[in-house]
């Protein structure tokens, strides 16, 4: 099947999310801007979130086309402050947060370990850890207060294991998110809130634009299927994760990823 053909036999799901609000952070484009989209079609109201504002407002028309309301909050992941203030105004907006998607984070340089410098360590961790973190503490406390709620981390098939050399600390990245899902769902399975992720394998977006220095074609013959992913298809996992549809679905990693880590 190619990707038009995949991408075509999407189904249009009933408004399962009617009513709910929904926050996605690094929706400024890619997979973030799709599970926006794709959120909105089920009938939620959609806080997209990110640093471009331009690309954000672009997110929001195409947000509100699907006949929903949509805000653009500007935040950086990595700052405490930042993230505190981003869920505080979806909460004064919209009065709650039901769903939140963690898609913001950043990629880092390609070089092997020995080679890398403390200051990238530490601006990866940052945004991809921390960030998470720090996303994940405010959005938590936010669904305490309204009853419960779904959060999906968008992870990586790199927080399965080293999939390609010179990424080490992407990859440590990427495992301490799936930690993070893991931990957060135990920590509040009794509260109403599910914690999961999804992990893409490689997605035509512009991430894999620059990793691929413009061919990214190469990238699927990685893959048993022998193309790339779309963004919308991974939208799709985020989106089911977030629905009604996964209620007994706690603390699991979803990975959306042309049978790689079959092989």
């Amino acid at each position: 099947m190619s990707e038009k053909q995949a991408v075509k036999q999407l189904s249009s799901a009933p408004r399962a999310l009617e009513g709910k609000v929904a926050l996605v952070t690094g929706a400024t484009g890619g997979i973030g801007r799709a599970c926006a989209i794709a959120l909105a079609r089920q009938g939620a109201s959609v806080v997209v979130s990110g640093r471009r504002e331009r690309e954000g407002q672009e997110t929001v028309s195409l947000v509100l086309a699907q006949g929903v309301e949509a805000v653009f909050i500007s935040a950086d992941i990595s700052s405490e402050v930042e993230v505190e203030r981003m869920v505080a105004r979806t909460v004064e907006r919209f009065g709650k947060i039901d769903i939140a998607v963690n898609n913001a984070a950043a990629e880092g340089r390609v070089a092997l370990m020995a080679d890398q410098q403390r200051e990238e360590v530490e601006h990866l961790f940052d945004v991809n850890i921390t960030g998470t973190w720090l996303s994940l503490k405010y959005e938590l406390a936010a669904m305490l207060r309204s009853g419960g709620g779904s959060i999906v981390n968008v992870v990586s098939i790199h927080g399965f294991g080293a999939v390609v050399p010179g990424l080490s600390i992407y990859t440590a990245s990427k495992h301490a998110i799936v930690g993070l899902t893991k931990a957060a769902a135990l920590d509040y399975a009794q509260s109403g809130i599910r914690v999961n992720a999804v992990a893409p394998g490689p997605t035509r977006t512009e991430m894999l634009e620059r990793a691929g220095g413009g061919n990214v074609e190469s990238f699927a013959e990685l893959l048993p299927m022998k193309r790339l992913g779309m963004a919308d298809e991974i939208a799709e996992a985020v989106a089911w994760l977030a629905s009604p549809a996964s209620s007994f679905v706690n603390g699991h990693v979803i990975a959306a990823d042309g049978g790689y880590l079959a092989q």
